[in-house]
C-alpha cells in the first residue's frame, strides 16, 4: 500500500435512500478494514516506500476496484446537529449541488481563515488553492455492484499486540467518499462535548501501529525513552494543525519523526502517519494523515470518516504542485465534489469554509469536520517553569501562558473576575503548600507591577517568589484545572459557547518537582474536575506518580515500553 490515501472515489447515485432490495446501511457486507500498512513509514517489511500518486482502491473496504457502491450506504443517524452551516459568506464549491438562491444557515466558521480557494466567501488574507472545484457525475444505472454482493478480499492477517490499530489508516483509501465500511466507530455518541478520545501513531518516530484510548484523565507512564513525550507531542501536533498552523511550523524537524526502519524509495521519499478520533454529539469522527517528510514536507493523504463512512479524502496527484486533490461527500445532484487544497494545511479544518451545507451529505461533512476541529483546538499545553514565575509582572489581559510566567497577573484577574474559583484555589493551595494557607492574593507595587502572595492568617503573607519549585508548579497546574479557555492563552473558539466545549490540558512531566502529597492532591483535583465533563487531562508521569495514579479513582494509566 502507498501513503497517498488516493483511492478511486465511490460514485453513489444522488438519493441517500436505499434502493429496493439493497442491504440496510448498518449491514453493508464487507470485512473489517485492514490494519494500517507501514510501507513508506516504517512498515513491517521495512521497505520505506514513499507515497505514490497512483490511486488504488482497497477491496476490503466493501468496494471492488473500479465499481460503484450500493446506493444509500449512509450509516444510520447521519443527520447533523443544528447549526452546522458554514460561516457567513462561505460559498459552496463549484458544482457542489447548491441550488440557486439557497440560503445557508450561519455556522460556526470554526475553520481557520487560511488555505481556502479564493472567491468562496473566505476571510480576507486567505491562501488561495489553485484550480476550480469539480464534481463527479453519477454513473449510469446498474453500474454499481449487485446488492448483497461481497467483494473479494485481500486482507492481511492482523499483527498481534495490544497496541495494534484495528481497522486503522493505510496508504490506500479504504473505499471512496460515501463508502461505509465495518469498523469500531459505529457506536453511539458517548460525549456531548467534542473531545479527542483516541490517538493513533501508525508510523511516528519510535511508535508503529499504536493506538491509545484517552479517558477523561489519562497519564502515560514508563521508563525514559518509552515514548511518553512522543505520544503527547503527536497530540499537540494534531491540535495545532486543527487550529490552522502550517505543516512546517508544526513539524520543524520532520526527519526525526520518520521511523528508523523506513527506507527511502527510488525518489528518496520518506514519511510518517498519525491520526485521532474525536467523539462528540455526532459520534466518533476519525482523522488520519499521511505526511511526506523527505525530500519535501507535505501532507500527501488525509481521510475524514464517521461511522465508517468516508466523508473526505485527499491525495497527491502532481508532485510538482503544492496542492493535493480533495474529494468530499455531496450526496446531491452530484455525489462528490473535487477541488485542490494546500498540501501544508489540514484539509478537515478548511471544510467549513468550502462546504455550503445545502445537501444532506454536505451537512454530514460539516458536522463531522466542525466537531473534529473543535475537539482538536480545545487543547492547552501547560509546562510551568518555576523560575519564570517568581518575578512581579505588569497587569495585562490576564490569560495564563504556557510556561505560567504570568501567574501573578492571572491571579490578580481571577481574584476580581472569578471569586468562587479563586476561593477554591486557596483551598487547593493549602493542600499542596507548606504551612497554613488562608488565601491567595496579589499586591500592587510602586513600579506598576503586581506580585502574588499566600495569605497565612495571623502570620505575614508569603510572596510566591519565596515558594519552592514544586509548590509553584503545583499552584500553576491547579489553576489551569480550575479555570477555562477564557483564562488561558489559547486559541479560543468564540463561535461555540463555553458550555459546549471540553478543554483538554496537556502536561508532560506532570509530576516533575512534586512531592507525594502534592501529586496526590493534584490527581484528586483532576479526577474531580474531569467528572464534570468540561475539562480533561492528558499527561506523562514517572513511576512513583503512576503508582499513586493507579490508586486514584477516575484516573487511567497507560504503561509504555521502549
Amino acid at each position: 500500500m502507498d501513503l497517498t490515501c488516493g483511492a478511486t472515489l465511490a460514485r453513489t447515485p444522488g438519493p441517500l435512500a436505499p434502493a429496493p432490495g439493497a442491504p440496510r446501511p448498518d449491514t453493508v457486507p464487507g470485512p473489517r478494514p485492514t490494519p494500517p500498512s507501514d510501507r513508506g513509514t516504517g512498515g513491517d517489511d521495512g521497505s520505506g516506500t514513499a507515497p505514490t500518486t497512483d490511486p488504488r482502491t482497497d477491496s476490503d473496504a466493501g468496494t471492488a476496484p473500479g465499481t460503484g457502491t450500493t446506493p444509500g450506504t449512509a450509516a444510520p443517524g447521519t443527520g447533523t446537529a443544528p447549526g452546522t452551516g458554514t460561516a457567513p459568506g462561505a460559498g459552496a464549491a463549484s458544482g457542489s449541488g447548491t441550488a440557486p438562491g439557497t440560503s445557508v444557515a450561519p455556522g460556526s466558521g470554526m475553520a481557520p481563515g487560511r488555505g481556502a480557494t479564493s472567491g468562496r466567501g473566505t476571510a480576507p488574507g486567505t491562501t488561495a488553492a489553485p484550480g476550480p472545484a469539480t464534481t463527479t457525475p453519477a454513473p449510469a444505472p446498474g453500474s454499481g455492484p449487485r446488492p448483497g454482493a461481497r467483494p473479494p478480499s485481500r486482507r492481511r492477517p492482523r499483527a498481534e499486540g495490544a497496541g495494534d490499530v484495528d481497522g486503522g489508516y493505510s496508504g490506500d483509501t479504504a473505499g471512496g467518499v460515501g463508502t461505509v465500511a465495518a469498523g469500531p466507530d459505529s457506536a453511539p455518541p458517548a460525549l456531548t462535548r467534542p473531545a479527542v478520545t483516541e490517538l493513533r501513531l501508525s508510523a511516528f518516530a519510535g511508535r508503529r501501529r499504536a493506538a491509545y484510548a484517552l479517558a477523561p484523565v489519562t497519564l502515560f507512564a514508563g521508563p525514559s525513552g518509552s515514548g511518553k513525550s512522543t505520544v503527547l507531542g503527536a497530540y499537540e501536533a494534531l491540535a495545532r494543525l486543527g487550529a490552522g498552523e502550517p505543516l512546517g511550523e508544526v513539524f520543524p524537524r520532520p526527519a526525526d519523526l520518520v521511523p528508523d526502519s523506513a527506507r527511502p524509495d527510488a525518489q528518496g521519499r520518506r514519511g510518517f502517519r498519525i491520526g485521532c478520533t474525536v467523539d462528540g454529539p455526532v459520534g466518533p469522527v476519525r482523522i488520519d494523515l499521511a505526511v511526506q517528510a523527505h525530500p519535501d514536507l507535505r501532507i500527501v493523504g488525509e481521510r475524514l470518516t464517521r461511522h465508517g463512512r468516508t466523508l473526505l479524502t485527499t491525495a497527491l496527484r502532481d508532485p510538482g504542485r503544492a496542492t493535493v486533490q480533495a474529494a468530499w461527500l455531496t450526496a446531491g445532484a452530484t455525489p462528490v465534489t473535487r477541488a485542490p487544497l494546500p498540501d501544508d494545511l489540514l484539509g478537515t479544518a478548511l471544510l467549513p469554509l468550502r462546504v455550503a451545507g445545502a445537501t444532506q451529505g454536505q451537512r454530514e461533512v460539516l458536522a463531522a469536520a466542525e466537531q473534529a476541529v473543535v475537539g482538536l483546538r480545545s487543547l492547552f499545553p501547560c509546562a510551568p517553569e518555576p523560575e519564570r514565575m517568581r518575578a512581579p509582572v505588569l497587569p495585562g489581559e490576564g490569560r495564563l501562558l504556557r510556561d505560567c510566567a504570568n501567574l501573578a497577573e492571572v491571579l490578580h484577574r481571577t481574584h476580581t473576575d472569578c471569586p468562587r474559583r479563586h476561593q477554591r484555589l486557596a483551598v487547593v493551595a493549602g493542600a499542596g503548600c507548606a504551612g497554613p494557607v488562608t488565601g491567595v492574593g496579589t499586591q500592587g507595587l510602586r513600579d506598576g507591577t503586581v506580585r502574588a502572595l499566600l495569605a497565612r492568617g495571623a502570620r505575614p503573607a508569603t510572596p510566591l517568589s519565596r515558594l519552592g519549585a514544586g509548590e509553584l508548579r503545583y499552584l500553576a497546574l491547579a489553576l489551569t484545572l480550575l479555570t477555562g479557555p477564557g483564562v488561558l492563552a489559547m486559541d479560543r473558539i468564540a463561535e461555540v459557547p463555553d458550555a459546549m466545549q471540553c478543554l483538554t490540558l496537556l502536561a508532560d512531566d506532570l509530576d516533575r518537582g512534586l512531592d507525594d502529597r502534592q501529586t496526590t492532591a493534584l490527581l484528586d483535583l483532576a479526577a474531580a474536575i474531569a467528572a464534570d465533563g468540561h475539562i480533561r487531562l492528558a499527561g506523562a508521569v514517572g513511576g512513583r506518580a503512576a503508582d499513586r495514579a493507579r490508586r486514584t479513582p477516575g484516573v487511567t494509566v497507560v504503561d509504555l515500553t521502549p
